[in-house]
């Protein structure tokens, strides 16, 4: 499990095809370089949130990690097929702080960017999800975006979608890669996890 709470901002810097390596199926492996995660504290076989992914590290190496990306994640995530900057959490110790909310590193589905502009000190971030996820998502509830946990600010309900507006402060801004969103950018979301088992409940019918 994880909090959203971003450690570092590491760096995709190579994605190899699956056509010449053994036991990835179309899918593709990636070295993931760390800034200030110390890769002493990461085995092979440990779970890390690569923009809000979980994924597990099957090899270290200079500075950084290598992860192998099925074709299923591949089609369920964005951000993780092509070189490029990401958001880095390790697994959640038992001891730990719970600074932002608990997330499983499992990604509900793909957001797109409506808009990121200035909003004083902060930006307002105004997301598009799809409309099937729209009942786990409430006013000053939990939402995580490229592994980041954050707060929503307000939920807006279409036919075809619902737009999502977030407050990002300037320390969330320059310790995530969210700074680097720009409008019609793609996303990866997951749900609160209490708001899947709240519905669960009150739509079982035994």
């Amino acid at each position: 499990m994880f909090t959203g709470i971003i450690e570092d901002i590491g760096c995709i810097t190579h994605v190899y095809d699956s056509s010449n390596l053994k036991n990835i199926n179309n899918g593709v492996r990636l070295f993931v370089e760390v800034n200030n995660i110390d890769l002493k504290t990461i085995s092979i076989g440990d779970s890390v949130s690569i923009q809000g992914a979980c994924m597990t590290v099957t090899n270290i190496e200079g500075s950084g990690f290598y992860v192998d990306i099925s074709q299923e994640s591949l089609r369920c995530t964005v951000g993780l097929s092509s070189i490029g900057e990401v958001n880095l959490e390790r697994a959640l110790k038992l001891e730990s702080r719970i600074g932002g909310h608990i997330l499983y590193g499992h990604v509900d589905c793909i957001g797109k960017v409506y808009d990121f502009s200035p909003c004083g000190e902060s930006k307002e971030l105004i997301i598009d999800i799809p409309t099937d996820f729209a009942r786990f998502v409430a006013y000053k509830g939990s939402i995580a975006i490229n592994g980041v946990s954050l707060t929503t600010n307000s939920v807006v309900d279409y036919n075809d979608f619902s737009r999502v507006a977030i407050n990002i402060i300037p320390h969330t801004q320059i310790s995530t890669t969210l700074h680097k969103l720009s409008k019609n950018d793609f996303v990866n979301i997951e749900i609160d996890s209490i708001a899947r088992y709240v519905e669960r409940i009150l739509t079982f019918d035994k």
